[in-house]
């Protein structure tokens, strides 16, 4: 899994700092994650993977592949993965649509194999937090190389 360790942290940086802060404070410009604030960062026209308090819910994570993933079951392609945002779509959500594309678009295109899938476990890396240290190992690698 080779992924852009920059143009995702910095995406999800910008969303979930900017959506995690403290009410009432002025935002900070270093965008600190608030980590008992992250079901903040929750919008409309999502998987549903999250719950309303922030917590992983693993039977919506396998629903994504049940309902969508057609060709290979661990694994979506680009029709699948843009089946599941259209199917998760909420009326009247602008705000939650743009976010759901944007956020699916940017893993797909940093996160894809040779093949042109999404894997499982690159999707449920992003979800559990685990993709951040695989990508800081290999941006670590590549500054040494």
């Amino acid at each position: 899994m080779k992924l852009n360790y920059l143009q995702l942290q910095g995406c999800e940086k910008l969303e979930w700092g900017y959506c995690c802060q403290l009410a009432g404070k002025f935002p900070s410009p270093l965008l600190p994650i608030e980590v008992k604030n992250i079901q903040l960062g929750k919008h409309g026209s999502d998987t549903g993977v999250y719950d309303t308090e922030g917590r992983f819910v693993p039977s919506k994570f396998e629903k994504i592949f049940i309902k969508h993933a057609h060709t290979h079951p661990n694994a979506l392609t680009y029709d699948e993965l843009k089946e599941m945002i259209k199917a998760n779509r909420q009326p009247k959500d602008l705000k939650g649509r743009i976010g759901s594309f944007v956020e699916w678009h940017l893993l797909y295109k940093i996160g894809k194999d040779k093949d042109g899938l999404l894997q499982k476990e690159t999707i449920r890396g992003v979800y559990d937090g685990s993709v951040f240290e695989i990508l800081k190992k290999e941006h670590s690698s590549d500054k040494n190389n």
